[in-house]
């Protein structure tokens, strides 16, 4: 990428003073110094001759730089050592190799691992002492349960944060952070491992300027940078330049390599003494860093470092991977959501009810903060969004501006100056043209990201003056501090604008359709108008049979049963009055069923007369009218709240209380009755999950009763179902819950019980505030 990409023809600044205008520049990959922990010896590639050696060697091997140079490994390592060095020199690329074999005491002082490497024409050479955590790091049980779990998250975000808790339990180090980066090369933390007592890292901003780009471009090639102690003092290379060489050797792989002094301040800043910085590198680009700090020197040995480093190649696999789960799972609730939404549209006999009346709404397709639906002169809004007045004049800015069927910004106010009175709610913009007619959309809004960002310490990179010449240092204060981006909403992904325009399309065929379909209904109007009135007719014709000639021989049969037993009862055996009792019995039943089964009819056929409706005064009297059953079966009625004034059909509605309140009497054998008549929370909804809660007020009438199991919770409404014998609970034709449930169906609502056997009911209605 671009960004990262650096040229090492910056070698003229070796030895000049970095300043704010070159820093960028510094030829950090050839400083001529090593962190003096270890030891390192350069060897020619052809020869295998020592040409440059650190000049440490004195106190770490007892051998001056000038005795070494020169010679072979020969002066280091015994016979037989030496002949497997020889044996791997082939084989050696630009990648750090571990030798099998140990450098052995010299004058006491500590074993050396070696580390080879072949770069720059060289064959390089590096000694490191045996830490206090060189113990085998090859535990394949546990590297089996990390790699699990590195593979087994199922967001990047989940991989990030095992990746950190892993490596902290690896390295103890202090705090173990994964740093992303941005578009823009700043960086962000955004998972974190910190000993308890230290401050939070996590959700902290840095400006790119952190890390330049040719410390980016080291990253790249090199996956892993290791500082033991941040107070070190460089150790240089004897000579600085080898045979021949008009410049340092190029040290980009040498695990010893000298950090830039700027790095090394900004360290100090940060109260780190040692670091550890693995690269998380994806399809060739610098995606974020695996970072360690702790606030003393720390040694890890160059195994276990090794393997946090495979950890961090492992993840820079997988982040591909995990990223599209990340927006596949986005994809799949849009999709999910969207097909749910369909439904509603393609159900609704106003296509636009679809859109908002139920769940889910348009609001519910994207991550945004509102919506709104202009159409044939009317806005419905929801969630957060501009007001009305402030919508059309959005609506008539995209009519003057806009030419496509899908328009969409982040930053509505950096097109419309007049966008700023809105970027509270709508900074971030994405409409659709519903129509060839101007001013028809449905609109998302997306609020001003307040995007406080949390910067880590002041954004400038601060100056010092030493004998008149300007120096770079890194910043000195780590207090966050806020930056605010103005007019700007979260950026609008494709997917969400694609589905936009799905949406769009699957609107418009259902227009179309709507169309097509009324043009056919005009058509045959006529011939629609006359079925229709003959159909009336004929249900007319069987309301009179059932309530006239059905029920006129029924009485008769009655009567006559009853004119039976009173004059012939004497005369008759037990059986044939026991028939005959059964006769009369039967007859009443079937009397009350057509009366039930034409009063269903009739509230399915009757047009509703809504009115506004006082419930308080319309339940007083239904109250009334019910208080001697109230009185005889010792009920208490308890209305703890004023209950709302509704649109509504006040007959019907009376009838619903009705039902509901004698059922609730009807079905308790309970000495003292308690009956709770109350307006539920707007978080209470119905089974179907019908319309927006805030459109609808929800009633409930509740029961110490006999209680209803919940295999029969759907049974009851049910016309005819009963629970229970003829003979129990005072009879019925079990046709009232159906009738209630008709009327609320027919007021938009839904009618559905809560119950639990022995402990009592609670019957839910819905009514629709829009009536």
């Amino acid at each position: 990428m671009a960004k990262s990409a650096v040229s090492y023809s910056d070698e003229s600044l070796v030895g000049a003073p970095i300043d704010l205008n070159n820093c960028d520049r510094e030829p950090i990959h050839i400083p001529g110094l090593i962190q003096p922990y270890g030891f390192l010896l350069c060897l020619d590639e052809a020869s295998r001759r020592v040409v440059q050696a650190s000049a440490n060697t004195r106190d770490l091997l007892a051998i001056t730089p000038e005795e070494l140079i020169g010679g072979g490994l020969g002066q280091l390592l015994e016979p037989e050592q030496l002949l497997e060095v020889e044996r791997i020199w082939p084989t050696l690329t630009e990648q750090s190799r571990l030798l099998g074999i140990r450098l052995g005491r010299v004058l006491n002082r500590p074993f050396y691992k070696l580390i080879l490497h072949r770069y720059d024409g060289l064959l390089w050479v590096e000694g490191e002492p045996m830490a206090d955590n060189d113990t085998s790091v090859l535990d394949l049980p546990s590297l089996n349960l990390t790699l699990g779990q590195l593979l087994a998250a199922e967001t990047t975000q989940a991989m990030c944060q095992s990746a950190v808790e892993q490596v902290r339990a690896l390295t103890g180090f202090d705090r173990v952070a994964v740093y992303r980066f941005a578009p823009d090369d700043s960086g962000e933390v955004i998972a974190e491992a910190v000993r308890e007592d230290l401050p939070p890292w996590l959700g902290m901003r840095y400006p790119a300027t952190d890390i330049p780009k040719q410390a980016r471009a080291m990253y790249l090639k090199n996956w892993l940078r290791f500082i033991p102690d941040a107070s070190y003092v460089p150790t240089p290379l004897l000579p600085a330049h080898r045979p021949g060489a008009t410049r340092p050797p190029d040290m980009t792989y040498a695990v010893l390599r000298s950090v830039s002094p700027i790095h090394i301040q900004y360290l100090h800043n940060m109260g780190s003494q040692a670091t550890m910085t693995i690269s998380l590198i994806e399809d060739g680009r610098l995606w974020g860093m695996i970072t360690c700090h702790h606030e003393s020197p720390r040694l890890v040995s160059y195994e276990l470092r090794d393997l946090c480093q495979f950890l961090g190649k492992t993840m820079s696999a997988l982040l591909k991977t995990k990223q599209q789960h990340d927006e596949l799972a986005y994809q799949t609730r849009i999709s999910q959501t969207q097909t749910r939404l369909f439904e509603l549209v393609s159900t609704q006999e106003n296509f636009l009810h679809g859109l908002y009346r139920f769940s889910p709404t348009l609001l519910d397709v994207f991550d945004c903060g509102g919506a709104a639906i202009c159409f044939e002169g009317e806005i419905i809004t929801l969630g957060n969004t501009p007001s009305k007045a402030q919508i059309t004049e959005l609506v008539d800015w995209l009519r003057a501006n806009t030419h496509q069927d899908v328009f969409h910004t982040n930053s509505y106010a950096q097109l419309n100056p007049a966008g700023r009175a809105i970027r509270g709610t709508a900074s971030g913009v994405l409409a659709i043209a519903l129509a060839q007619d101007p001013g028809e959309f449905i609109i998302w809004f997306r609020p001003e990201v307040i995007q406080t960002v949390t910067w880590a310490g002041r954004h400038e990179k601060n100056q010092t003056t030493v004998d008149g010449e300007i120096f770079l240092s890194p910043r000195q204060s780590f207090e966050a501090w806020k930056q605010t981006v103005e007019d700007t909403a979260a950026p609008w992904l494709p997917l969400e604008i694609e589905a936009a325009r799905e949406i769009r399309l699957f609107i418009s065929d259902v227009r179309l359709k709507i169309f097509n379909e009324l043009q056919a209904r005009a058509t045959n109007l006529a011939t629609l108008n006359a079925e229709l009135e003959r159909s009336n007719d004929e249900l007319d014709s069987f309301a009179y049979v059932a309530s006239h000639d059905l029920k006129e021989p029924l009485r008769g049969i009655h009567n006559y049963s009853l004119f039976l037993l009173e004059d012939y009862a004497d005369k008759l055996d037990a059986d044939a009055v026991s028939k005959l009792q059964t006769l009369v019995r039967l007859s009443q039943r079937m009397e009350s069923l057509i009366e039930s089964l034409l009063l269903l009819s009739r509230v399915s056929r009757l047009d509703l007369s809504p009115e506004t409706a006082n419930l308080n005064e319309d339940l007083a009297d239904v109250l009334d009218l019910l208080s001697p059953r109230i009185e005889q079966t010792h009920t208490t009625v308890v209305i703890p709240e004023q209950l709302p004034t509704v649109r509504a059909d006040r007959v019907r509605l009376r009838e619903v209380f009705n039902n509901l309140l004698t059922n609730a009497m009807r079905y308790n054998d309970r000495d003292e009755k308690l009956v709770t008549i109350g307006l539920a929370p707007a978080t209470v909804r119905g089974p179907k999950g019908t319309g927006n809660p805030a459109d609808f007020y929800v009633f409930y009438v509740q029961d110490n009763g006999i209680g209803i199991a919940p295999k029969h919770h759907d049974n009851i409404f049910k016309i005819f179902k009963r629970l229970h014998a003829q003979d129990k609970y005072g009879g019925g034709t079990g046709a009232g819950l159906s009738i209630a449930k008709k009327m609320v169906e027919r007021h938009g609502g839904e009618l559905w019980v809560d119950s639990v056997v022995g402990q009592g009911s609670t019957f839910y209605f819905s009514l629709s505030k829009h009536l």
